[in-house]
């Protein structure tokens, strides 16, 4: 393609409103632009990026015994009602009515779509295993859209669903496509993890997220340095050392005046935080609920009381999916001294009424150990769990962090960022069984399918390359996934035996099977080659006059900046040899 004939509209400045570096770039490039909150348009060079995510991705799905499908983007809600999920999904659910007054939805996801399908066509298990796909818009409608297509409201995912007859069959058809995702991300040129993740609200009872590792991504991913054991932030687990056990003397109630932090009581009762219990009071009402009844529940089950050791954090995600409710957010200060009898920071689980009581694994193996006493400027010391108070439900609460000791071998956790890119799920019978899709097995009994969930989001795919992958100067992208694999530059189009070799190089190119944008402007070589830094394509070739005197074009690696000189007669073959190398090498 030739830049002259291609809308590539690049920017110098950055936009207003872009807060992350695939914003700021895919906008100067010439890739997106905005309709509205959360809303692009892809422009030519963009949607050339969003081919080739798909392309790769529909070629391993194959590959992994998937079929390409496509639903519609419209849903009704009886569908969702009858997943029990249109009453309790949120703001997020785009809910319309037509011109009968019926309700719709823009669909987030097609879990229910598909089931509704499969309920409706597949009768046996002679007809199983089925695993279907598509690339499909998707719309959320986020309260805060940011950060362009990392975090948008209308998006393109690849979604994909699984019918099993059994569990064993579905663990093998999670593991096809856990295959086929590592593989998809691979032949992108990306640096990912697989990390075992929370299910979310799409359910389910086994996750893992694949996150590409960039210093700027929104999420924790918890990894060993000596084993295979990966999660994200919201799921990870580790090994602490509890603190050494010792005789605990009888309970004790002591002054403590002024001092409500963790290090502020360690100091005065001279302890370590390690052996303090810290109490924080959760309100669990669901500040959405559509119904007010709901929201007024019974203080005894909306309020919470978390423990957990002064020197841990709370994982509030662990916390709602132990308690099985949508929110928990902490308690407020008039809350806490109705609930407890004392001000926020002397609260305790001794002699505590009223309230649910959730101890972190952490506090079960305390022994001397000190809390609030529910009373200003009060701390109880010699505390005993289990004898001052009851431990009837203790559950992993704490939140992993870098340095604590991996749970499954005797290695070291590391906290890298990372950008969500793709979601897998063993959903089973959830959404099966609230719909009734079911088929007869050989013994021609019905069973409800037993389902899995795959999901891509491909523009973020290509945001987060982005975000991995660039320099100060622009965007360097994996060969696999850049608009075009090279960039030709004529760098003076005024100059007739100049122009007529770059054209012949052009189409000795394209005869390769090369993708070749083509710099044919008459612009100064200054404006070209900054254009060619920021679009980031893979490999820059330069023709300048003094060049072709002498025979050779100028041969530059985006990434590396590496510059070599080929002799003009061989450029083609050996640049199209770099490029197949350079995507055989990811396959």
């Amino acid at each position: 393609m030739r830049y002259s004939e291609t809308f590539i509209p690049t920017l110098r400045d950055d936009p207003a409103d872009a807060e992350v570096v695939s914003h700021k770039l895919m906008t100067r490039a010439g890739m997106i632009r905005k309709v509205a909150a959360g809303i692009y348009t892809y422009l030519p060079l963009g949607w050339r990026v969003i081919g080739k995510v798909e392309q790769i991705v529909r070629e391993e799905m194959t590959r992994g015994g998937a079929q390409e499908l496509r639903m519609p983007a419209v849903q009704p809600a009886e569908l969702w009602r009858e997943s029990g999920r249109w009453g309790v999904y949120g703001k997020e659910l785009l809910r319309v009515n037509d011109r009968h007054d019926r309700q719709f939805c823009i669909g987030p996801t097609h879990e229910e779509v598909i089931t509704d399908l499969v309920r409706g066509e597949v009768r046996s298990y002679k007809q199983l295993p089925l695993n279907l796909y598509q690339m499909q818009t998707k719309f959320r409608d986020e309260i805060r859209p940011r950060f362009g297509l990392m975090r948008g409201r209308e998006f393109i995912m690849k979604d994909g669903y699984s019918f099993d007859a059994d569990e064993p069959g579905a663990e093998a058809t999670y593991r096809r496509m856990e295959e086929a995702y590592r593989r998809i991300f691979s032949r992108m040129g990306l640096d990912f993890r697989a990390v075992e993740a929370d299910s979310g609200q799409i359910g389910g009872s086994f996750s893992h997220e694949f996150m590409v590792l960039a210093d700027t991504g929104e999420d924790d991913v918890v990894s060993c340095t000596a084993c295979s054991y990966a999660a994200n932030s919201e799921k990870a687990t580790s090994r602490v050392a509890a603190p050494e056990s010792r005789p605990t003397p009888p309970l004790e109630s002591v002054e403590t005046p002024a001092v409500h932090s963790v290090e502020e009581v360690a100091v005065f009762l001279k302890t370590s935080p390690d052996r303090l219990i810290k109490t924080l009071i959760f309100d669990t009402a669901d500040p959405e609920a559509d119904d007010p009844a709901a929201a007024r529940k019974q203080e005894a089950d909306r309020f919470v009381a978390v423990l957990i050791r002064g020197d841990r954090e709370v994982n509030e995600v662990k916390l709602v999916n132990h308690l099985k409710v949508t929110a928990a957010r902490l308690a407020t200060d008039g809350e806490i001294a109705r609930l407890t009898g004392g001000p926020v920071g002397f609260s305790g689980p001794v002699g505590l009424k009223g309230v649910r009581i959730v101890a972190d694994h952490s506090v079960k193996a305390l022994t001397d150990a000190v809390s609030g006493a529910n009373h200003q400027d009060r701390h109880h010391v010699h505390v005993q769990p289990g004898r001052d108070f009851p431990l009837a439900d203790t559950v992993d609460l704490d939140t992993a962090r870098a340095g604590d000791g991996c749970p499954r071998c005797d290695g070291t956790l590391t906290v890298q960022r990372g950008i969500e890119v793709g979601h897998i799920f063993k959903l089973g019978t959830k959404y099966s069984q609230a719909m009734n899709a079911t088929f007869l097995d050989p013994e021609g009994k019905k069973k409800p399918f037993v389902m899995g969930c795959y999901g891509i989001g491909v523009g973020r795919t290509a945001a987060a390359a982005i975000e991995q992958n660039h320099d100060a100067r622009g965007i360097i992208w994996p060969m696999a996934i850049a608009p075009a694999q090279v960039l030709l530059l004529c760098m003076n189009m005024k100059s007739t035996p100049l122009v007529e070799a770059a054209e012949k190089l052009y189409t000795e190119l394209e005869a390769q099977g090369i993708e070749v944008l083509y710099d044919n402007r008459p612009e100064r070589a200054g404006v070209k080659l900054t254009d060619a830094e920021l679009l980031g394509i893979p490999l820059l070739l330069v023709m300048g006059d003094r060049g072709l005197e002498r025979g050779v074009v100028e041969v530059k690696e985006r990434r590396s900046g590496d510059v070599t000189e080929t002799p003009l007669a061989d450029t083609a073959a050996r640049v199209a040899a770099r490029v197949r190398e350079a995507l055989t090498s990811r396959a």
